[in-house]
């Protein structure tokens, strides 16, 4: 039987048993010398090749490059199950129920603080910043020749500061008392201002004061005997009211009169100390300026050292502030301004003079009388014992200081004891207002002082881990405090029997009739004389410029408020009255989780106390 050769020749197949071992030898010897001897093609090779088991390639040619086969095959896979989880992430997003994830909305008390602090913008005199227009568009430069019509001897000009409230006037005394709260509130919530964006706003507004209050007397001296109290005037009683600031209707942008400038020489003690606390206080808020700091700190030791020597003069004030910012007492001013020069300097004798009994009882820390308690532009007293309570939560001073630093704490917790519903110190209207001036006009201002107060009062005592303090002999916690702030500032913005907030431009309805010069008359309208301004004052419609942040004097006792605009009591907005309500939003935004007080940057001047050697007690007799 014939078949075919695969290697191309005939091949003779015998049957199996008819072939010997020898012959079957042979045969493959010849098949293999004919293998050898040809050529073979692909095909061939294939074939023969087949059947054998193949080594698999450690390389796999990719054209351009040689890749490990096992770092090829580990890449595909990696690739493989990256897109088929990030397929499966995306179907899930896209078909999955959707839960959004939104931004943090600021609380009400952060919404507030941002609007109140441009009432500080519409305050401003002088050449006003370019940015002031993004703030208060209806504003521009005024009373650019304040002081340079009649300079003195003391100082050059006086262009710049804060028109006080609804009129022109520029009182030194209310406008560092605003400074001074609106500082104290930046040294202790500094983390709280730049949360809510503000910090550098707040600071350029401080600025902004002090640098006009440092031109008020020659800062530049170590002594002075007198300085500017106020500039323009409203004693309408004089014959003449033609240029007169509370007379005259018109924006101050159109003031072309001269204005008086009013000085004291002996008799501002309470001033010359409330200023030299605002300038200390700024200069603890601009420490890291250290040029201005240091002339702040230089103007505020020259303020005090005049304020001591004269506390004793018993010239009077000067008619005007005496009628609209009358001091009761010059002693408080003096313990106030003394605590803050100790804080920024850290001389100790400040800490001494303003530890002593006699200046404390002068001050009025011992009496119980119907306002005691009660922290304004007039009264200092319970915001200086809380100052210096935050001395000895933190520091701790011993002798000689303990004793009088313990009657502080003492009588700041008293005070705190008052403002709480469960006492009877202090009425509330049917709405909840706390009635701090026993339900005579303009209320808003103590309340939003004694809210910032409390506030803060509660930070100190939770830092120093104190859980609550003692009315006689029932136990508070802090919360009970904060409540009692919340309430006072939760009126103030709506919460109270008319839903109305207080605040100009918070909420959805609030005065829309602000007893304000600047905010009453178009700004596009021609200039009005002192008279023909009336027309606007009297006018039942709608300000034309909105006001906002602008905290009014408030309701009634009976929660009764008038949104007109020729009844100041009612309508009016002040500096010191916004600069209490700053203070409380500041102390309240946040919620639990926001940081508390900064409880260093007070003291960052301030050097370890060592006690003194306490005097060996009297001999014994018997």
């Amino acid at each position: 039987m014939y078949g075919r050769d695969p290697w191309g020749g005939p091949l003779e197949i015998n049957a199996a048993d008819s072939i010997t071992d020898d012959d079957r030898s042979r045969n493959l010897q010849e098949l293999d010398r004919a293998a050898h001897s040809r050529q073979l093609d692909a095909t061939q090779q294939s074939w023969l090749l087949g059947p054998k088991e193949r080594k698999k390639k450690k390389y796999v040619d990719l054209g351009f490059i040689l890749v490990s086969r096992k770092i090829f095959l580990w890449t595909l896979g990696t690739f493989a199950v990256t897109a088929f989880l990030a397929g499966s992430i995306t179907m899930i997003v896209k078909f999955g129920p959707h839960h959004k994830h939104k931004r943090t909305q600021p609380d009400n008390y952060t919404l507030a603080l941002n609007k109140a602090l441009l009432f500080f913008d519409a305050q401003k005199s002088g050449n006003l910043p370019k940015h002031n227009v993004n703030n208060v568009s209806w504003r521009g430069d005024s009373c650019m020749q304040d002081g340079k019509d009649n300079p003195g001897q003391f100082y050059k000009e006086l262009v710049g500061g804060y028109y006080d409230a609804g009129d022109a006037i520029k009182f030194s005394f209310p406008m560092s008392y605003a400074m001074t709260l609106l500082s104290w509130s930046v040294i202790e919530y500094s983390a709280k201002y730049e949360a809510a964006r503000e910090l550098d706003h707040v600071k350029e507004l401080i600025k902004w004061g002090t640098d006009y209050l440092l031109k008020t007397f020659n800062s530049s001296a170590d002594i002075i005997y007198a300085m500017v109290e106020q500039v323009g005037s409203g004693d309408t009683s004089k014959k003449s009211v033609v240029h007169n600031d509370h007379y005259c209707w018109m924006r101050p942008e159109d003031i072309d009169y001269k204005r008086t400038v009013t000085s004291c020489y002996g008799s501002c003690s309470y001033l010359a100390a409330e200023m030299s606390a605002a300038l200390a206080s700024a200069s603890i808020v601009f420490k890291d300026d250290k040029a201005y700091s240091k002339k702040l700190v230089h103007g505020a030791k020259t303020l005090y050292k005049f304020a001591d020597s004269t506390k004793f003069s018993h010239g009077k004030q000067h008619k005007e502030s005496s009628e609209f910012y009358k001091s009761s007492l010059s002693w408080d001013e003096l313990l106030w301004g003394g605590a803050w020069l100790y804080y920024a300097t850290g001389n100790v004798t400040y800490l001494q003079h303003v530890t002593t009994h006699v200046l404390a009882s002068h001050a009025g820390a011992f009496g119980n009388s119907s306002y005691y308690g009660v922290f304004s532009w007039d009264n200092k007293l319970p915001g200086a014992q809380l100052l210096l309570t935050r001395l000895r939560l933190f520091l701790s001073p011993v002798y000689p200081y303990e004793d009088m630093l313990s009657t502080f704490h003492n009588q700041t917790g008293i005070v705190m004891c008052s403002y709480l519903p469960y006492f009877h110190k202090f009425n509330r209207s049917k709405g909840g207002l706390v009635e701090l001036n026993h339900g005579d006009p303009q209320p808003l201002q103590y309340v939003a002082n004694a809210a910032f107060l409390a506030a803060l009062f509660s930070d100190y005592l939770d830092a120093a881990d104190t859980p609550g303090w003692y009315c006689g002999p029932n136990f508070y916690s802090t919360d009970v405090l904060r409540k009692f702030s919340r309430s006072q500032i939760d009126y103030i913005l709506g919460k109270n029997p008319r839903n109305m907030s207080y605040v100009v431009g918070f909420g959805q309805r609030y005065p829309k009739r602000v007893h304000h010069r600047g905010a009453s008359i178009p700004k596009s309208v021609k200039k009005e004389s002192c008279k023909g301004g009336w027309k606007w004052r009297d006018s039942k419609k709608e300000n034309p410029n909105k006001i906002i942040g602008a905290m009014v004097a408030g309701p009634d006792k009976h929660d009764g408020f008038h949104d007109v605009r020729s009844n100041y009591n009612y309508t009016e907005p002040t500096l010191s009255g916004n600069a209490g309500l700053v203070a409380a939003l500041v102390a309240l935004s946040g919620g639990k989780t926001a940081v508390s007080i900064d409880r260093n940057t007070m003291f960052s001047a301030v050097p370890p106390l060592t006690p003194d050697t306490r005097p060996p007690p009297a001999p014994w007799e018997p």
